[in-house]
């Protein structure tokens, strides 16, 4: 349930709830669904050296803006390199992906637009996981079984012949 009225926020960076996330680091909710009253969700999230999820699609647009580091970015059949300071942006129902492709983490801000609870609980649920049992079928049965989203193929680190 989301609140009647978004509120009024100031975070540092570093605040929010934290979770592990399953590419390698921390993802930092910024801004829930439930603090906007439904219009975004924010995360905050770093990605180790060839790290990235797969290819999925969801209902909401996506915007990441790249903080550090450099990313491999597959939008439907198109394959593009971003660096710190690129923006991308995902209109719901493009399937996507991306691969950490730099020698160091890469760190980015998402939003997704309208707010997604179910993305929140997915990386909340993911984040619950004991690591022996993390790894792409979990990410795939947790998107089905949250509702956050649907995974129809592979990280690029295992499809298009992708290497870091």
């Amino acid at each position: 349930m989301t609140a009647s009225e978004p509120r009024a926020i100031v975070r540092a960076r570093g605040e929010g709830h934290s979770v592990e996330n399953p590419v390698g680091g921390l993802l930092t909710f910024v801004l829930t669904g439930d603090e906007s009253a439904g219009v975004v969700t924010a995360v905050e999230t770093v990605a180790a050296p060839g790290e990235g999820p797969p290819l999925h699609l969801h209902e909401q647009d996506e915007l990441i803006y790249l903080l550090e580091g450099r990313l491999r970015v597959k939008l439907g059949d198109d394959l593009n390199e971003a660096e710190a300071g690129a923006v991308v942006f995902i209109p719901r129902g493009v399937q996507h992906t991306w691969q950490n492709v730099g020698e160091t983490k890469a760190r980015f801000v998402v939003t997704l637009m309208p707010a997604a609870p179910a993305f929140e609980r997915f990386f909340v649920r993911f984040g619950e996981l004991p690591a022996s049992e993390r790894g792409h079928e979990a990410f795939a049965r947790l998107a089905r079984e949250t509702n956050a989203f649907e995974v129809v193929g592979p990280p690029l680190s295992l499809s298009d012949g992708a290497t870091r």
